[in-house]
């Protein structure tokens, strides 16, 4: 029998379609049984419209085989098989699909899902592989095809009265390297996992011999007189089903109860506990796709760490593509766990890897959608699991108002929520506007480690005594989320630590700047102790029974520079800042009396400085020297 040479260029394209286009040998299963399925449905079309062709639904299934012994491992079908042309023109011609062209003759059919579209996935099969023997017959035909290959070198094609009708694949199965371990494609309990991962909704039942161990009847019982009989245990084998065929997503919601989808969630992504929300989506017209996401309740161990990987699952007419692509979901709704089933989005040829299209763009924009109002609706109906997500999720959030300078700003402001000096729990920034007070025209905000730091803090006190709310923000992604929202419904943010904020009456500036005036000489030797660890040195009326704070100058808060100093790479930074002295605290009046004496005023001035920091939750920069002063001072 002589040896026909594949059609395709050179061994050098065959090589590339086994060893350069997929990333996983295990694919190869994933396609032969995807061609198998492709094989049942023509034959299943054909029958809808040919009352010759006498098969229902039933008959069919794919059968996979594991032999050990002989190396072998077999995937068998009884779809519409194939005769010698179609050996020659399919498995002879690389890159040439019979079900690509099977799906462009009949594109009018709508119910038409054909999955394999590239001639190459039979080859995967090389792969693992050193020789693959395809038996096949078509529905119909007098006789059946032996098709043979060992690679490279070409194949044969020879007549075969024994072959059933349908296709059957026979895989000689590679001996094992030091690089890969292919007696695992041996392991019928490694099949069927991989069946699980990949194949579990082909729409054809996926049948296989397993082997179990039962008890041998007859023992670990109690024999006639009361004795136990010692347990024995046999192997049997038996058939099993491997796949569940109907994905949960395609079935219509009504018919799913809640406990379905929790089961689900679950089992799928090895999670103890519920997920705290669902969205079941279906989508059709300049893209189709069906969608079944979940909102956690508690954020995995690693959520915040680079070893956290986000994205969903693709799958393409119940084909699992990518186990998570990071494409279908934006980065602040990494959270959210599910699966995206379409037949619209164009894939490479090997099918593990998405073109970046239209299509795509498109279902991830209906999918942040989706998401942004079920968070939404979660937020307005029950508050309660909603700040609970928002505790374990939202500083995700954040970042994301923060990111790309603020552009997905719009998208999130009403998402986030912050702690409310007033209502003592979270609050968004639409309940803050709607409490403000007829003359207020700015939301104020201090920023620290916990609530219980910021409600300590001096300025604090001084804005509750006039009756405003406060947002407490303990996050350091909070100040930099907030300056990139810069407006929340034509309100602007205001540090309450910060310069810019006063609060004061005309009258009560006017009277503030004559004190600092009066006082001037022992503000000056103050600030020349410093030097450049503070811009100023000044009297204030900002902070009721506290003597002394850090107030800082410009954009850079303290909290933005412990922040960014916190950051593993980039150079340090240093908030510049003030020391503002209660000009109403005894403290002030003991200094105006030290005028004149610089000594004294030297060590003042470290002793105050020291104490703004540890106010501001700042380390104290030497504490040996402030020690040696308190001392001296007592």
């Amino acid at each position: 029998m002589a040896k026909r040479k594949f059609k395709a260029e050179s061994k050098k394209l065959l090589d590339m379609m086994i060893n350069s286009i997929y990333t996983h040998k295990e694919i190869f299963l994933r396609e032969l049984i995807s061609n198998a399925s492709d094989a049942i449905d023509k034959l299943y079309y054909r029958a809808l419209g040919d009352d010759s062709v006498k098969v229902t639904r039933e008959d069919f299934a794919i059968w996979l085989k594991v032999d050990k012994e002989s190396r072998t491992l077999t995937v068998t079908d009884n779809g519409i098989g194939m005769d010698e042309e179609e050996l020659e023109s399919n498995l002879g011609t690389i890159a040439k699909s019979g079900s690509l062209d099977f799906k462009q003759k009949m594109e009018e059919n709508d119910e038409v899902d054909i999955i394999g579209q590239f001639g190459v996935g039979f080859y995967s099969a090389f792969m693992v592989s050193d020789k693959v023997v395809v038996n096949t017959k078509p529905y119909g035909g007098k006789t059946g095809w032996t098709w043979t290959s060992e690679g490279a070198d070409g194949y044969t094609i020879s007549e075969n009265p024994e072959a059933a009708q349908g296709t059957e694949i026979i895989l000689h199965i590679k001996e094992d390297t030091e690089d890969e371990k292919y007696e695992d494609y041996l392991n019928q309990y490694q099949i069927s996992s991989l069946v699980k991962k990949y194949s579990d909704y082909i729409g054809w039942p996926i049948k296989m011999e397993m082997e179990t161990s039962r008890l041998k009847e007859g023992t670990g019982v109690e024999d006639e007189k009361g004795e136990q009989i010692p347990p024995e245990y046999e192997t049997v084998s038996e058939e099993r089903t491997l796949n569940s065929m109907v994905p949960l997503w395609r079935k219509n919601k009504s018919e799913i109860e809640e406990e379905e989808y929790n089961s689900y969630y679950k089992e799928k992504f090895y999670d103890f506990t519920d997920p705290a929300a669902v969205i079941h989506t279906k989508a059709e017209g300049m893209v189709s796709y069906d969608a079944l996401l979940f909102v956690p309740q508690k954020a995995p161990f690693n959520y915040y760490s680079k070893e956290y990987e986000r994205g969903l699952a693709l799958y393409t007419n119940g084909v699992m593509i990518m186990e998570k692509c990071p494409d279908l979901v934006p980065e602040y709704f990494s959270f959210v766990r599910g699966v995206v089933d379409s037949s619209d989005l164009s894939l490479n040829i090997s099918r593990e890897l998405l073109q970046h299209d239209r299509q795509l763009k498109l279902i991830e924009k209906n999918i942040e959608k989706k998401i942004s109002n079920e968070l939404m609706k979660m937020q307005k109906d029950d508050r309660e699991k909603y700040e609970k997500f928002f505790e374990e999720f939202g500083m995700q959030i954040k970042f994301g108002v923060y990111d790309g300078y603020g552009m997905n700003k719009d998208k999130l402001q009403d998402l986030v929520m912050f702690y409310s000096s007033l209502e003592q729990k979270l609050v968004t920034l639409k309940e803050y506007v709607l409490r403000m007070k007829p003359d207020q025209d700015k939301i104020y905000y201090a920023t620290g480690e916990t609530t219980a730091m910021i409600d300590a803090l001096p300025q604090v006190d001084a804005v509750k005594d006039k009756g405003y709310e406060i947002l407490y923000m303990t996050d350091a992604v909070d100040e930099f989320a907030v300056m990139a929202i810069h407006e929340y419904e034509e309100k602007g943010f205001v540090n309450i630590c910060s310069d810019s904020f006063d609060m004061g009456t005309e009258e009560e500036k006017e009277e503030l700047k004559k004190v600092n005036e009066e006082a001037g000489d022992v503000l000056k030797a103050i600030k020349e102790a410093l030097g450049d660890r503070v811009q100023e040195v000044r009297f204030t009326n900002k902070l009721k029974n506290y003597p002394v704070c850090l107030t800082s100058e410009g954009e850079l808060s303290i909290e933005m520079e412990k922040a960014l100093n916190a950051m593993p790479t980039g150079e340090k930074v240093k908030a510049q800042v003030s020391l503002d002295i209660n000009a109403e605290h005894p403290l002030a009046e003991k200094l105006r009396n030290l005028s004149g004496n610089e000594q004294k005023l030297k060590d003042y001035a470290e002793i105050l400085y020291a104490q703004a920091r540890m106010i501001a939750g700042l380390s104290v920069e030497n504490p040996a020297e402030l020690s040696n002063l308190i001392c001296n001072l007592m």
